[in-house]
C-alpha cells in the first residue's frame, strides 16, 4: 500500500502555490529540457475541499433519493450486476508470461531511499541494498537523509566508507516536500535508466534487480511494483491482517493490470522508468501518497504499470490499532486526492476506455459506497428496512474474501493440493476480511472530514523498529 512521508511539522495549505516538482533539476540543462513536458499547473491541486464537499453532497443526497424512489432497489441490483460482471472478468483474467531474462545489455539502475531518523534500520538497509546481484558500475544506491536528528547521518558517513556504490545526499533543514521533495532533489544526481524506490525498513533478496529489470524490455512498461510482505506478520492480529491484506492487494493489482486496467504503485518496492517519470512531471510534492498520484499520472501518459508477486520486498507492519488508524487515514486521503485532482482528465477518457472503466469501478467500491454507508444506514433505520446498498456490500465483501484467498494461495511455495492447507488459507482469508472492515470506517470518515475541514496536510512518519520476522 502507499508509503508514508514526513516530517511532523512540515505542512502546507491546500491553496498554497504548487511547489515546483522539478525545481531541483535545474542544475542539468539536459534534464531540464527533458522534463519540460506534461508538468501539471498549480491550479490542478487547488480547491480539494470544495470538490470533496461537492462529491459528498452528491453521494449523500443520491443515497437518500434512492431510498425514496420506487425504482431505487432495482437501480442497486443493476449496479451490483455490473460490478459483479467486472469483478468476474478481473478475477479470471489470465496473465501473460513476462520476460525473465534480459536480452542485451542491462540498463543502469539507481536505488533510492528517502530516510529520516532511521538509525534502527539504516545499517541493515544499506548492507542489503549494496550487495545486490547486478553488474558492478551498473547500479548505485542513493540514501537521502532528510535532516535526521538521530544517529542516521553518522551511520551513513561510516557506511559510505565501506560501500563504494553508496551515495548520500543530506537535505537542509528548510527543505520541504516530504518524501516526494527528497526524491525530486536527488533525481538530477542519479544516472539510472530505471529508478528503484524503497522505504528505510525494506529488505530484498539479492536477485531483486535481476528479476525485475527484464520486465522493462516492453517499451510501454513505465513502472513495476513488487509484492510487499510483512516481516513481522506473526506478531499479532494487526500484523497478520496486514499480511493478508498485502496478498489480496497484489492479487487485485496484478489482475487489474492483466485485464488492461489500472495497476498501482505502492511506494516501497516500486521501479519506475526515468523517461516515464519525467514525462509525468516527477514526484508530486502536493500529495500525501506520492505513489498513488504517480500511478495515475503514468496511466494518463499512456504508460503501463505492472504488479508482480515475486520477488518481494519485506517491510514492518504497524503493530497496534492507533498506528494503523493514522496510517490508513493518510492512505485514504491520498488516494481520494488523486480523483479530485485529475477528475477532468479521467472524464476525458485520456487513459482509454478500459482503464477509465476499471478506475471508475474501483473508485465506486473503495470510496463512493463507503461514503454512502452513513446516510444509507440512517435511512434504513428511519424507514425500518435493510440498507439499500446491502446487495453490493455483500458482493464487495465476498470479492474481498475470494481475492484474499487467491492471493494467499498464490504466494505459497508448494503447489500440492492438501485439504489442511486450503482450510488454513480459508481461515486466514476470513480473518483478513474481518480485519479489512476497518477500511469502511476509515474511508467514510476521511471523505467526510475532507469536505468540511480546511485541511493543512501533515506528513507523518511511521517509526521503524528494525524487527525481523519471528
Amino acid at each position: 500500500m502507499p508509503a508514508n512521508s514526513w516530517p511532523e511539522n512540515d505542512s502546507y495549505n491546500e491553496l498554497d502555490p504548487l511547489n515546483s516538482l522539478l525545481s531541483d533539476l535545474s542544475g542539468s540543462e539536459e534534464l531540464e529540457e527533458e522534463t519540460s513536458v506534461s508538468v501539471f499547473p498549480p491550479s490542478r491541486f487547488q480547491g480539494r475541499r470544495r470538490k470533496a464537499a461537492l462529491v459528498l453532497t452528491i453521494v449523500w443526497s443520491g443515497t437518500i433519493a434512492l431510498h425514496l424512489v420506487s425504482w431505487g432497489s432495482l437501480f442497486v441490483l443493476g449496479l451490483t450486476t455490473i460490478i459483479g460482471f467486472h469483478a468476474f472478468v478481473v478475477v479470471f483474467a489470465r496473465s501473460k508470461p513476462h520476460p525473465e531474462e534480459m536480452q542485451g545489455d542491462l540498463p543502469s539502475v539507481s536505488v533510492l531511499v528517502a530516510a529520516k531518523n532511521e538509525e534502527a534500520v539504516i545499517g541493515r538497509l544499506v548492507k542489503n541494498l549494496c550487495n545486490l546481484d547486478y553488474p558492478e558500475g551498473e547500479y548505485e544506491v542513493w540514501i537521502i537523509d532528510d535532516n535526521s536528528s538521530d544517529r542516521t547521518p553518522q551511520l551513513l558517513s561510516e557506511l559510505a566508507q565501506e560501500y563504494d556504490q553508496l551515495k548520500v545526499l543530506r537535505r537542509k533543514p528548510e527543505a520541504g516536500g516530504g518524501k516526494s521533495g527528497a526524491l525530486n532533489q536527488v533525481l538530477a544526481l542519479t544516472k539510472g535508466e530505471i529508478l528503484a524506490v524503497f522505504d528505510a525498513d525494506a529488505q530484498v533478496s539479492p536477485d531483486m534487480l535481476q528479476r525485475v529489470i527484464p520486465l522493462f524490455q516492453r517499451e510501454n512498461v513505465g513502472a513495476v511494483q513488487v509484492r510487499k510482505a510483512i516481516a513481522n506478520a506473526k506478531e499479532n492480529f494487526w500484523t497478520k491482517g496486514q499480511a493478508s491484506e498485502m496478498a489480496f492487494d497484489t492479487f487485485l493489482q496484478h489482475q487489474r493490470s492483466t485485464n488492461g486496467g489500472i495497476g498501482e504503485l505502492r511506494g516501497n518496492g516500486q521501479f519506475v522508468r526515468r523517461k516515464a517519470l519525467l514525462c509525468g512531471g516527477g514526484w508530486n510534492e502536493e500529495t500525501i501518497t506520492d505513489d498513488l498520484d504517480l500511478t495515475l499520472r503514468l496511466h494518463l501518459e499512456k504508460w503501463e504499470v505492472k504488479c508482480v508477486f515475486n520477488p518481494t520486498v519485506e517491510e514492518e507492519g504497524v503493530t497496534n490499532a492507533i498506528a494503523l488508524w493514522h496510517q490508513r487515514n493518510r492512505w485514504a486521503e491520498g488516494g481520494y486526492q488523486r480523483y479530485l485532482d485529475y477528475w477532468d482528465l479521467i472524464l476525458r477518457n485520456r487513459m482509454g476506455t478500459r482503464k477509465t472503466w476499471d478506475l471508475f469501478v474501483f473508485m465506486l467500491i473503495q470510496y463512493i459506497l463507503p461514503t454512502a454507508a452513513v446516510p444509507d444506514l440512517l435511512m434504513a433505520i428511519a424507514r425500518h428496512r435493510p440498507p439499500i446498498f446491502s446487495p453490493v456490500t455483500g458482493l464487495t465483501v465476498t470479492m474481498s474474501m475470494a481475492g484474499m484467498f487467491a492471493g494467499l494461495r498464490r504466494i505459497r511455495q508448494d503447489n500440492k493440493f492438501q485439504i489442511s492447507t486450503y482450510f488454513l488459507l480459508l481461515l486466514q482469508a476470513l480473518r483478513g476480511t474481518f480485519y479489512m472492515l476497518h477500511w469502511i470506517v476509515v474511508i467514510s470518515s476521511t471523505t467526510a472530514r475532507m469536505s468540511v475541514r480546511p485541511k493543512r496536510l501533515k506528513w507523518v512518519k511511521t517509526v521503524h523498529q528494525g524487527k525481523d520476522e519471528e
